[in-house]
């Protein structure tokens, strides 16, 4: 599986808490959330597969904090974005960050951006960025 970096596009029909592991319960609004991760290194990404697998429920394992979301009863997941062979998780969540809301402290554990995780609530403001930030990347 090839290596790259994706976002998940996620709709939540109404408002929730959440709770994202050790970081917290966060009160979620209704409406999209976009999720920006990287699938570098062993399976590359089939880390796509995966989330597609928790938001289905039939992975019940949370390791990331994108898994809180995806896993909560409510969540649909929408949409995937990929970016295959490229590696641009930061500028793409900086991106979404812009043109939406940062979820501050979700999803970025391992770089210094504010969130991978943002929300706007029309569908049409996150998906045209992540349709643009990895159309023109390929």
């Amino acid at each position: 599986m090839p290596d790259g970096t994706y976002t998940l596009l996620l709709e939540l029909p109404a408002a929730a808490t959440v709770t994202f592991g050790a970081a917290g319960d966060y009160d979620l609004e209704a409406g999209w959330y976009a999720y920006t991760g990287s699938a570098f290194g062993p399976g590359g990404l089939s880390r796509v597969a995966r989330h597609r697998r928790v938001a289905r429920g039939e992975h019940d394992v949370r390791h990331w904090h994108v898994d809180y979301l995806t896993g909560h009863s409510d969540t649909e997941l929408d949409a995937v974005y990929v970016s295959e062979g490229d590696d641009r998780e930061c500028a793409v969540a900086r991106a979404l960050n812009d043109a939406g809301d940062a979820l501050a402290g979700l999803g970025a554990s391992d770089c210094d951006c504010e969130s991978h995780l943002a929300y706007a609530p029309a569908r049409a403001t996150l998906a045209a960025v992540a349709r643009a930030e990895h159309e023109t990347r390929r």
